[in-house]
């Protein structure tokens, strides 16, 4: 019979992969991976937040990482400086803001590799209620704004002149993967979110004929992935994390040598 944490970490995996998958696929889409980096290494950040205002770490990560998403959708209307150089200054910023803080706490003591590649095997019953509560309601807000958040991503001044409002769908879209980054860090931890993101979603997309289906795609891909990981970090006495990450690595690598869908 399955051990209860080797259980609670395979539900808490595919709850993660199953909200990965579609978010995965737009992030692949919008050339938004180095975003995922930048929200991740907020974790920390969020982490201090979390022990000075005495609240649940991951409603502090949460709440870092909607900042940071607001930042960025401010910085990218105002062009000030290209987006790709605005991320390097939030993510480092931030990454660095939040060590300075914790060193600041002499009686604070945490576990920064679990931080750093996760921590899975140690999923407790509320992690799971973070995971399916707040990856649920980012599936609900996607799905309601799918139609146009895919306009915009095929054409965005089309999507203007159609009467969608743009500027709204993207700050939710924003809004909607920062929280999803947030509830993913005990799974996979800062350093690897962005993978458990990119790589189903990119394997998928080999596949997919249409977008709908290359976000299915991409939920299976990364729930076996996560099967796959848990099973060879049992076996092997691996670190999980970064096993559910080869494993995904390991699927994309053998989709190449696949024939593409329509080919």
């Amino acid at each position: 019979m399955i051990d209860d944490f080797l259980f609670r970490a395979l539900l808490g995996g595919i709850g993660v992969a199953l909200v990965a998958g579609p978010f995965g696929s737009f992030v692949v889409w919008r050339r938004l991976a180095y975003f995922g980096d930048t929200l991740a290494h907020s974790a920390l950040l969020g982490v201090a937040l979390g022990f000075i205002l005495h609240i649940n770490l991951t409603l502090g990560i949460i709440v870092i990482c909607q900042i940071l998403a607001i930042l960025l959708f401010v910085s990218q209307r105002q062009r000030q400086l290209a987006s790709d150089t605005m991320l390097g200054i939030f993510a480092h910023g931030a990454l660095s803001l939040g060590l300075v803080a914790l060193a600041f706490m002499e009686n604070v003591r945490i576990d920064l590799v679990a931080y750093l590649f996760g921590d899975i095997l140690a999923i407790s019953n509320t992690d799971l209620g973070w995971i399916f509560v707040g990856g649920g309601l980012a599936l609900l807000g996607l799905l309601l704004i799918w139609k146009p958040l895919l306009a915009i991503t095929i054409h965005e001044d089309l999507a203007r002149v159609e009467g969608i409002p743009v500027d709204r769908i993207n700050w939710i879209f924003l809004g909607l993967i920062a929280l999803i980054v947030a509830v993913m860090m005990k799974v996979v931890g800062m350093l690897l979110v962005t993978a458990l993101l990119i790589i189903p979603a990119a394997t998928a997309r080999r596949f997919a004929t249409n977008p709908e289906m290359m976000a299915l795609f991409a939920s299976i891909i990364g729930c076996l992935a996560v099967g796959a990981g848990l099973y060879g970090s049992f076996q092997w006495d691996t670190p999980t994390g970064p096993t559910i990450v080869v494993s995904a690595c390991l699927i994309f690598v053998t989709s190449l040598v696949l024939p593409k869908a329509g080919s």
